[in-house]
């Protein structure tokens, strides 16, 4: 990772954290017993509605932490809202910037880099050790960089959640949509949808060795067994809905949510959720509901989406 922004730190987690976060305890290694990779639906649209209304409930947001920022578990009432069915496409995405013709954070000068460009994993070499870097010219139409763009066109990846957003890019979509993004605990009630499991699906990570989100199989960050069937970004709906009805709120990208996490020198953080396919068994067990991290507003990565609700 470039040291020029030195609050960019990851941290024993599966984003790209601040120095605002909590330190994370190792992770326990869990055992791999992924086989059947998932298979996508040729659909063009995972559900027959784009939006989902949720039921005003009460559930228990938090967890008897499996990471220090994630307890004590505490009863909530949530209001009836709306939400997206899916995490927001590359397709979505293009038709707000022609109606608009907004430009994205990734795509002017980032603070600290001096040029555009966002943050892309990459596994580690032993000539480079680190697995987060900036690269210049990486943003929506090519999350990777552009010397990736031609092999990884963006008709490959229309139905794939947007990334290389920033808080401030989700939020001008959403506003575009006359809808907005959601609350942490929004987020949450919508991505747990009544479970009591250690996961939404149940207390098996991948029960009877079948993926049920988009994650990452093996050792991370050296070897990605690919049992799910992808090695990065899915399309959205390719696993299992959640008992509401919605797709991807485990695996994937993490999502933005409008909670304040802190303060960084620069910039406020807020709250991601959900986890990516960058989260693994041995390290960064965030594929679960109850999971939080703090990320930078403006800064755009690689494996960071989001979706959007209204009342």
């Amino acid at each position: 990772m470039a040291e020029k922004r030195k609050i960019i730190r990851p941290l024993r987690a599966c984003a790209v954290l601040t120095g605002l976060v909590i330190l994370l305890a190792a992770c326990e290694r869990e055992a791999d017993t992924a086989q059947i990779p998932a298979q996508c639906p040729t659909v063009t649209e995972p559900t027959k509605s784009k939006h989902i209304s949720l039921p005003a409930g009460t559930f228990t947001m938090g967890a008897h932490p499996t990471y220090a920022e994630e307890g004590p578990p505490r009863d909530v009432n949530v209001s009836a809202f709306n939400i997206d069915a899916t995490e927001v496409t590359n397709a979505d995405f293009a038709k707000f910037v022609e109606a608009t013709g907004y430009v994205t954070d990734a795509e002017r000068t980032q603070p600290g880099f001096e040029q555009p460009g966002g943050v892309v994993f990459r596994p580690p070499t032993l000539d480079n050790p680190s697995w987060w870097h900036f690269v210049a010219g990486a943003n929506w139409r090519a999350p990777e960089g552009p010397e990736n763009a031609a092999e990884d066109s963006f008709e490959s990846r229309a139905r794939e959640p947007v990334v290389q957003v920033s808080f401030n890019d989700a939020r001008a979509y959403a506003a575009w949509a006359k809808r907005r993004l959601p609350s942490e605990t929004e987020w949450e009630y919508a991505a747990n949808s009544g479970a009591t499991s250690i996961y939404v699906w149940g207390d098996e990570r991948a029960p009877d060795g079948v993926e049920m989100a988009n994650t990452w199989q093996g050792s991370f960050p050296i070897h990605n067994t690919q049992a799910d069937g992808y090695a990065k970004r899915s399309p959205v709906g390719c696993f299992p809905a959640n008992a509401f009805g919605l797709y991807d709120m485990i695996g994937n990208v993490w999502e933005w949510t409008d909670t304040v996490a802190g303060q960084t020198e620069l910039e406020t953080a807020y709250t991601i959720k959900g986890g990516s396919f960058l989260c693994a068994p041995n390290f960064c067990r965030r594929y679960r509901a109850a999971a939080r991290q703090a990320q930078e507003a403006g800064l755009p990565t690689s494996h960071i989406g989001f979706r959007t609700v209204s009342k």
